[in-house]
């Protein structure tokens, strides 16, 4: 909306009478000089260990780093760069060695799409957005280490992200010793015997290829051909998490589709229980926890086996296995369901259906083949979250049976939507009285319905979840009748492993990570293929840095086409993809990986090269690692970590989740002595805006929108409708923090974020608000310093006792608030105490100047280092000191009792804080109110309870 920008109107008319003014020229003027002399010095830059200064309590704060993309930063953006800042300030000043770094995550998508939009380089693209980021980031006063930024598309950085892959790939999980170990060690572990061979043979007798695909097959990071989801719009395969829940990219709105094709993963799962347990060790939301272990999904149950019969298959050992978490209810499993990616479906289906074959399951279709054929093209159109939640269940009979274990019955297997590949096995079995998708089904197609748990008496529902004895569920050789399903659980699983038909597992919802990438702006992987598969770069060949090609854009596909095959943009460099190296066996022709990694790699570990980011040596040197990330041995169960970490809660199952994982592999192998990346993290709220829109229901831009005179707003003279939401240039209600600075300054900017709300609280944002936050600071400069002569307002007086009182006071609040961040209540407490010396009037005593300047510095630091350096000083305010609460005066001098008459509060009464019950009720029976409350009765009974109440009863 339009901003009175009257203030500096009539700064600007009298600037010849008050040329020290605090207005935006001078604070445009101050702030920029302030931030030169802070780079020329290296005010920010933190100590490494042996420094001088290292000896100091280390802080290690880390903002979650921006994607750096062409429209710039809103002022949306920095406001939980702010609010670390500030607090990183604040224990700078306090004596502690605080490292705080920018960087920004710069591979990826949109600037990929921009630069075939534009035709421009996306480094070029990317390298702009970067240069505009800092000179925005700077023009806040941020306290970062200028020396430790880094971006993912330095070649410096992906080098050492290739490095990391290859640490990866070269390691396995061991179930045993529950971490991860170099394959190296597993090979030798086949070659003595002392672990066997998958198939069981010694493993002198596996060839060279053989043993490579056995130690392929438990690597971390691995080549597997799997159901992804692939989006023809966007030429790539999309992990999970970046599909919306309308089966779209999250990234162009393009449909995506379930294809099997062949991709990297990471073995994520291997470490999903370490993933869920260490979760109480971290002092992070409840809320952020809660999603990660739910995203993780861990649940314990069996395997189960059902044998297929009348399929068109060769071998009589066909089976299919299924998850469950209630084996107790197998005797209620009456039909079958495979998802439509299964790998099983096309071995089962019989060349044609068998007799009584129910009409409903056929799906209209003159043979299994056709309807399974036809059904399965239909689902791949779906997004899982539609095949979850869609009501209206639907699938087809493949025309194959199988034989219910426990009861030897031969029950029907179908192929539907709402099963997925992607959880358990890809099939389940289907029990009707005790899940509601199951009995949606069973009904819609006429499937029998057997119920095992005896739901309550009276129950007329569906499908019955809950808790109850055992019904209809016995054979010759067990009965689970009236047990509980806990007690029914152990005693089935007990008999299917006993029987060979089954094993107790734990499953996890949880997937291998896609780690592959149809795109150019990417990391390379240091990967190389031959006839048999990948092999992996040595270390002296990194980096593997990405070609410069004429043609990075995706392969064109029509967005709707599901049957598209990916073309990588790098496929195209064919003197690059093709290439001779000698890695051991001699000179050799290789083809290179054209795949690239994912957007999320860079951000896996971009903290670690924080610390040390000029080091070619190591990605981090270990004693630099140990100093800021060690565990605490006075914490007992420290993580160790980043000591806090700020962002957004939309990473909670993406970036945060991929970085642990990471991180521990890291540790694992002894290359970091922390075993989590951040120790605590901090989610801060949104700046949110008012947008416009007209009568057509087009956005109007909001800057221009004012209120009309009799209510309600306007544009161009016509009514115009307010809503509420996220900013952004598609609603034209961006506003950002350059022209906020060029209007206020930045230190007005930075406190008015810093004071509308909670950290963790979003907010709107209003202009026409920020002014407050500028008259705040003017009155504190004016205060301090002339405006017509600019000389100091200060003096060497004693200030009177109701000063000392709420200056100490406020010493001992702001403390508490900066340190809790809460730095709205902390303005607050600046703002009283300067209201009170405004008040006052006449010259402010240094014994209250200088505390108000300190206390300022954190929130304003510029205008805080200038008023410092008018106070006398030369080094800067940014290393302190910060003031120390006198205890003295934060003693109450009086205390204020609410007088209860009969248990009604009639009267206050104020009396010396030191003042004894008696006195306290002598003050109290004489007040007025209460004298009059009496009407010439004595009381009954009269309590005083210290420092709280007096109760008198009449």
């Amino acid at each position: 909306m339009s901003t009175d920008t009257g203030a500096e109107t009539r700064d600007a008319a009298r600037s010849t009478e008050t040329p020290f003014r605090y207005g935006a020229a001078l604070a445009e003027e101050i702030e920029l000089r302030w931030q030169d002399r802070w780079e020329q010095e290296g005010t920010f830059r933190a100590p490494d260990p042996g420094e001088p200064g290292s000896e100091r309590e280390k802080v290690y704060l880390l903002d979650m780093f921006p994607y750096p993309s062409g429209a710039g930063l809103h002022v949306g953006h920095p406001l939980g760069f702010i609010g670390t800042d500030v607090l990183g300030r604040y224990l700078r000043m306090t004596g502690r060695n605080v490292l705080h770094a920018m960087g920004f995550d710069a591979f990826g998508l949109p600037a990929e799409q921009y630069a075939v939009q534009t035709g421009t380089h996306p480094r070029a693209t990317t390298e702009a957005n970067i240069a505009r980021y800092k000179a925005q980031l700077r023009r806040l006063g941020l306290a970062h280490d200028d020396r430790r930024s880094v971006a993912t598309t330095d070649v410096d950085f992906y080098r050492w992200t290739q490095w990391i892959f290859l640490k990866i790939y070269g390691s396995f999980y061991d179930e045993q010793q529950r971490r991860a170990r170099p394959v190296e060690e597993l090979e030798a572990e086949f070659a003595s015997g002392t672990r066997p061979t998958p198939d069981g043979r010694p493993w002198a007798e596996l060839s060279k290829v053989e043993r490579r695909d056995v130690v392929d097959s438990f690597r971390l990071a691995y080549i597997s051909e799997a159901p992804v989801n692939w989006c023809p719009g966007l030429g790539t395969v999309l992990a999970n998490e970046e599909v919306t829940a309308d089966g779209r990219s999250e990234r162009g709105n393009f449909p995506v589709f379930r294809r099997n094709l062949k991709q990297w993963k990471m073995r994520i799962t291997a470490y999903a229980d370490r993933l869920a347990a260490d979760l109480d060790r971290l002092d992070w939301p409840d809320s952020v926890k809660a999603m990660q272990r739910n995203w993780i999904g861990r649940s314990e149950g069996a395997r189960v086996r059902f044998d297929v019969v009348g399929a068109r298959i060769e071998s009589s050992q066909a089976a299919i296995e299924v998850f469950t978490t209630r084996p107790d209810t197998l005797f209620g499993a009456t039909y079958m369901v495979l998802a439509p990616e299964h790998p099983l479906v096309e071995q089962i289906v019989p060349g044609a259906w068998p007799m009584d074959t129910d009409p409903r399951w056929a799906g209209g279709a003159t043979t299994p083949a056709d309807a399974v054929a036809a059904y399965r093209a239909a689902a791949v159109r779906k997004s899982e979250l539609d095949r979850q939640e869609n009501k209206d269940k639907t699938g087809v009979f493949t025309g194959a049976l199988a034989v219910n274990p426990v009861n030897g019955q031969a029950v029907p297997v179908f192929v539907a939507d709402y099963v997925l590949m992607g959880y358990g096995t890809g099939a389940i079995m289907a029990v009707p009285a005790q899940d509601q998708r199951d009995w949606d089904f069973a009904t819609t197609y006429g499937l029998p319905i057997v119920r095992t748990v005896a739901p309550p008496e009276g129950w007329d529902g569906e499908a019955y979840t809950g808790d109850g004895p055992a019904i209809n569920s016995h054979n010759d050789e067990i009965s689970l009748e009236g047990l509980g399903v806990a007690e029914a659980k152990r005693a089935i699983t007990d008999w299917l492993v006993g029987r060979g038909a089954g094993e107790a597992v734990v499953q996890y919802k949880l997937r291998d990570w896609l780690f592959s990438r149809q795109r150019y702006w990417g990391e390379p992987f240091p990967i190389v293929w031959d006839d048999h598969g990948p092999v992996p770069l040595p270390d002296d060949q990194l980096p593997v840095e990405l070609p410069d090609i004429a043609d990075y854009a995706p392969k064109a596909y029509d967005p709707n086409d599901a049957d598209t095959e990916p073309e990588p943009p790098l496929s195209r460099a064919s003197e690059w993809v093709n290439v001779e190296l000698d890695l051991g066996d001699g000179l050799r022709t290789y083809r290179r990986e054209t795949n690239t990694m994912p957007q999320w790699a860079g951000s896996c570990w971009y903290y670690l090269r924080y610390l040390d980011p000029h080091d070619d040596k190591y990605f981090c040197a270990p004693e630099i690692e140990q100093y800021w990330m060690a565990k605490d041995p006075a914490r007992p169960g420290d993580p160790g970590g980043v000591d806090l970490y700020v962002g957004g809660v939309e990473h909670a199952v993406l970036h945060l989740l991929y970085a642990r994982f990471w991180h521990k592999v890291l540790y694992d192998l002894g290359e970091v002595t922390s075993e989590e990346p951040f120790r605590r993290l901090f989610n801060q709220g949104y700046i949110q805006a008012f947008a416009y829109t007209d009568a057509r229901g087009s956005y109007v831009p909001a800057e221009e929108v004012v209120e009309a005179p009799g209510g309600g707003f306007t544009w161009n003279t016509e009514p115009v409708t307010q809503e509420y939401g996220k900013m952004g240039k598609s609603l034209k209600n961006v506003v950002t923090p350059d022209e906020i600075c060029e209007r206020y300054g930045a230190d007005t900017f930075r406190l008015y974020e810093m004071s509308t709300g909670p950290m963790d609280v979003s907010r709107p944002w209003s202009t026409r608000d920020v002014v407050g936050s500028q008259r705040f600071l003017q009155r504190v400069w004016r205060n301090l310093v002339d405006e017509t002569t600019g000389a100091s307002r200060v003096s060497d007086d004693e200030p009177d006792d109701a000063t000392l009182r709420l200056l100490h006071r406020t010493i001992d609040g702001v403390h508490t608030d900066l340190q809790a961040l809460h730095y709205n209540t902390a303005a607050a407490k600046l703002i009283e105490l300067n209201n009170h010396l405004t008040k006052r009037g006449g010259a402010v005593s240094r014994l209250v100047a200088e505390p108000l300047v300190q206390m300022l510095a954190p929130l304003a630091p510029h205008v805080a280092e200038e008023l410092w350096s008018r106070l006398g000083h030369d080094a800067s305010l940014a290393h302190g000191p910060f003031p120390v609460a006198d205890e003295r005066w934060l003693v109450a001098e009086t205390v204020e009792y609410p007088i209860q008459v009969n248990g009604k509060v009639r009267s206050r009464v104020t009396v010396p804080a030191d003042a004894d019950a008696a006195a306290v009720q002598a003050a109290a029976l004489a007040d007025e109110k209460i004298v009059a409350a009496l009407d010439g009765r004595d009381p009954r009974k009269l309590i005083v309870v210290p420092g709280r109440l007096v109760n008198v009863v009449v």
